[in-house]
């Protein structure tokens, strides 16, 4: 780690370090470290061990940077970050480091949960406008919409099963076919917004990650995709020759050999 630190001051030095790396700032690296996020989980799917050692080099460099930064600024430095993450894990598993008997996956999911609700309430009262403060608003949609609505059902604002949210859903498709009807090019934006809102919520009660299974999809997606493409390869033709029942039936093959 010393060794990483010192090369990030070095790209920082105003006078013998790297013109690009000076003129970062917080806002201007937050990009490539989303970037260097998703790449950790593109090799991690991909199984690809010697891509994900490397990802994860890149994005450690992203924290190292953040940390020079703010170093330079007087605010914290890497030891900080450290101290600050050990004591979080510490005080979230007193099942491992203060004796604390706790076996059950459920209690120990209610204890994080509360260890973080508590975390947020020694917060000083002007930092803490919403109970929903603290959810980042640069998550992806899908990961923040199911992130909100968690922090929600914990005060009880929440459906108490599917058969609700199942009926949502349906409401929110009406209203989106009645905003397609009249034509409403912001209607249909705003009721859009609800059905997916609505969809994420359905997968929350059915404890499945809203931003993995859209994820999972694209992948299946991609895939039976590029079956249809190669099998038109075979055939010396284009989608454009093809008519839609034709691509359908390529489509229904594709399902059956994925």
């Amino acid at each position: 780690m010393k060794k990483l630190l010192d090369i990030m001051a070095a790209l920082r030095n105003p006078e013998t370090g790297c013109p690009w790396d000076i003129k970062q700032t917080f806002k201007t690296v937050v990009p490539y470290t989303l970037e260097e996020a998703y790449e950790v989980a593109d090799a991690i799917e991909n199984g690809d061990m010697d891509e994900l050692k490397s990802e994860l080099g890149d994005l450690l460099f992203q924290v190292v940077f953040y940390a020079q930064m703010a170093k330079e600024q007087g605010d914290f430095d890497f030891n900080d970050v450290v101290d600050a993450v050990s004591d979080k894990l510490i005080n979230r598993h007193p099942h491992v480091f203060a004796g604390v008997e706790c076996k059950d996956e459920k209690i120990l999911h209610e204890a994080w949960e509360k260890s973080k609700a508590n975390e947020r309430d020694t917060q000083s009262s002007e930092n803490k406008a919403s109970i929903l403060d603290g959810v980042a608003r640069a998550l992806p949609a899908l990961k923040r919409a199911q992130k909100l609505q968690k922090r929600a059902a914990r005060e009880g604002f929440d459906w108490p099963d599917i058969e609700p949210v199942l009926a949502k859903i349906e409401e929110e498709v009406g209203e989106l076919r009645s905003a397609i009807k009249e034509d409403s090019t912001e209607a249909v934006f705003e009721e859009s917004g609800d059905v997916l809102f609505s969809c994420v919520n359905l997968l929350r009660h059915l404890n499945v990650d809203a931003e993995e299974s859209l994820r999972g999809c694209n992948q299946k997606f991609e895939k039976r995709f590029g079956y249809i493409e190669r099998s038109l390869i075979q055939q010396d033709r284009s989608f454009q020759e093809c008519s839609l029942d034709e691509l359908e039936g390529l489509w229904q093959k594709a399902k059956n050999e994925a």
